[in-house]
């Protein structure tokens, strides 16, 4: 129909029956029902949508919370990333700061196992000098690991030369005083001769750094008897594996010991030797008891030396060749122990000629230190 026209209810003419109002008001009923549900369901709605807005706005602010947290974490992860690497910075350089410290102990240690050797060859030392009874004349002084050394010098004589050492050391000087000497040969047969004082050097002081020899062993307490035939009975004995030895390369005796030193071809035969000490040895057609002790190889690490002046012996030169070496030796004697010519008694008298090579030994002679 069109947007004209107009519409109007017609009535039926006839009266509605109780059925169709009792059907109509069941569903005013229902609608007032279907509408009070509405508006309960419209009031969940608009709670329900308050809640979600509470929780939205719950859920963002612990949003921002845990973004404000995480920055915060993040912040303090940093600084301790930061703190970390610097423990780790330090505790390398405090762990090259033990490395140092253990490279420097580990080397103290090495200093230590060799004092330790060195008190252990020293020890071995100790054990190596052969017994001998010793007297103490002296007095105790304040240095210590020191010894008296008597003086053992090899002179040299030039040819044309003469020593005389004299029973007072006055009558040296008298002589060094004159200087010029004419001493008369017979049938006016004159020479000069000039008196010069002897100076030698002599250690003032002398450091050893000692070890113990692998090879070599000293045996002492040897009996008196012929010396090839004490070297062959040590060689043989000691050669035999029996008798704890090895084979021999050497076998000499110290002349100024009476000692044998005996030298073995291995390295670890001496040890054994030297920690059993003593060996019966058959000498002289018996058993004797021998000493084994360990020998030691010295180096001088020290050596200070000093100029002194024999205080007895005076040194002639410009003697000339003229006579039998025996008759101007008792010329010059009878020259120089005659007083009228400054001399006196002559303990000592030895005259190297031209054009020989003679030495003379001063040992345990006494000297003055030369001024």
């Amino acid at each position: 129909m069109s947007s004209d026209e107009d519409f109007s209810l017609v009535m039926d003419d006839q009266k509605p029956s109780k059925d169709s109002l009792q059907q109509i008001k069941a569903s005013i009923t229902n609608y007032k029902k279907r509408y009070e549900q509405l508006i309960q369901e419209q009031q969940e709605l608009v709670a329900s949508r308050d809640d979600q807005r509470n929780m939205t706005q719950n859920c963002k602010q612990r949003s921002d919370k845990l973004i404000q947290d995480l920055k915060e974490h993040q912040r303090s992860y940093g600084e301790q990333i930061e703190t970390e690497k610097s423990r780790v910075i330090s505790m390398k350089q405090e762990e090259s700061g033990l490395m140092d410290e253990i490279l420097r102990i580990e080397e103290a240690l090495k200093e230590e196992e060799a004092k330790k050797e060195h008190l252990q060859q020293q020890a071995d030392v100790f054990t190596a000098v052969p017994e001998r009874p010793v007297v103490f004349r002296g007095s105790t002084g304040s240095k210590a690991d020191t010894f008296e050394m008597k003086p053992r010098v090899v002179y040299p004589m030039e040819g044309g030369t003469a020593l005389i050492r004299f029973d007072e050391k006055v009558v040296a000087d008298n002589i060094l005083d004159i200087q010029k000497h004419r001493v008369a040969l017979g049938s006016d047969c004159r020479i000069t001769v000039e008196a010069r004082p002897v100076q030698l050097m002599l250690p003032r002081l002398v450091e050893i750094d000692s070890e113990v020899s692998p090879q070599h062993i000293l045996i002492s307490n040897l009996p008196r008897m012929d010396t090839d035939m004490l070297l062959s009975k040590l060689e043989i004995h000691f050669s035999k594996k029996r008798n704890g030895g090895g084979e021999v390369d050497k076998c000499e005796l110290l002349p100024d010991s009476e000692h044998v030193v005996l030298t073995f071809v291995e390295k670890d035969i001496a040890r054994g030797l030297t920690e059993q000490e003593h060996h019966e040895v058959e000498l002289q057609k018996k058993q004797h008891r021998v000493r084994v002790t360990p020998f030691l190889n010295g180096t001088i690490t020290n050596l200070e030396t000093k100029m002194a002046v024999c205080p007895r012996t005076v040194l002639l030169t410009g003697i000339p060749d003229v006579m039998e070496q025996e008759v101007l030796q008792d010329m010059l004697e009878i020259h120089f122990q005659k007083s009228g010519n400054g001399g006196g008694e002559i303990e000592e008298f030895l005259y190297n000629p031209l054009g020989q090579h003679t030495s003379a030994l001063f040992e345990g002679v006494a000297t003055a230190p030369e001024e």
